[in-house]
């Protein structure tokens, strides 16, 4: 399945070993999730996951705890989400989700961003064809885990696709993961059927996933990384999606 660019190793772990711009990020998202529902994560599923995924990147209680805090404040509805598309070299589509207080500077920053990296933005709506979004959900390999067992259990829950893979860590070793894509619709769903199982989730997202993914040399690729790096930079910027396989 073709699916949201998944950036090089060496390169994602020093694009997110930088604490001081992640967590700021990851602050939004909760704030935005504590604002839409309920303060309390067992009340409110996307707070519950937003949590997940910050805990996952070592976000230390207290800051988890002031970002809950800021969405009770007149501070946290101010923060919007935003998509922007657009078109890079090689025939490369992107989809940038942004969490911001102030648009005007986040589109700025996004479209000269894409200028000088020779990619220029769409008109909103253009690539909602090229790509659809999907439930995706990150845990440890373990031995008590039967692949095909979970997989025949997961499919009723709304499970599309099962696969194993690495993922690196801070000992520059790579650890054994398991993957697993689901309709957008059964996030709640695949979520739930997971904690029953007694699986940890380490990490629980919504991916705009290629619907036809292409392949690029080592030199586009190098080029649209430097693209995607300084798009990630951007203090507003959640994710950055490719159609590159």
């Amino acid at each position: 399945m073709g699916r949201a660019f998944e950036y090089r190793k060496a390169a994602k772990m020093k694009r997110w070993g930088t604490m001081s711009k992640v967590f700021p990020k990851l602050g939004k998202i909760i704030t935005m999730a504590a604002k839409a529902g309920s303060p309390d994560p067992d009340m409110n599923p996307r707070l519950r996951t937003a949590i997940l995924n910050a805990k996952a990147q070592n976000m230390p209680k207290h800051n988890i705890e002031a970002a809950i805090k800021r969405a009770l404040g007149k501070d946290g509805a101010d923060i919007k989400e935003i998509h922007y598309e657009a078109k890079a070299p090689y025939g490369v589509q992107l989809i940038i989700d942004c969490a911001t207080d102030n648009p005007t500077r986040t589109v700025a920053n996004v479209k000269a961003i894409l200028t000088r990296n020779r990619a220029e933005m769409l008109t909103s709506g253009s690539l909602n064809f090229m790509f659809t979004q999907k439930s995706v959900f990150t845990f440890d390999k373990s031995d008590n885990i039967d692949i095909e067992e979970l997989e025949l259990e997961l499919i009723d829950f709304g499970l599309e696709e099962i696969e194993e893979d690495k993922e690196p860590v801070e000992n520059g070793k790579d650890k054994d993961i398991i993957r697993i894509f689901g309709e957008f619709a059964s996030f709640g769903e695949l979520s739930k059927a997971l904690e029953d199982r007694g699986i940890a989730i380490t990490k629980a997202e919504i991916q705009r996933v290629a619907n036809s993914p292409i392949e690029l040399t080592e030199e586009q690729l190098e080029e649209i990384d430097t693209l995607i790096y300084k798009l990630e930079d951007d203090e507003d910027v959640q994710a950055v999606y490719t159609n590159i396989n």
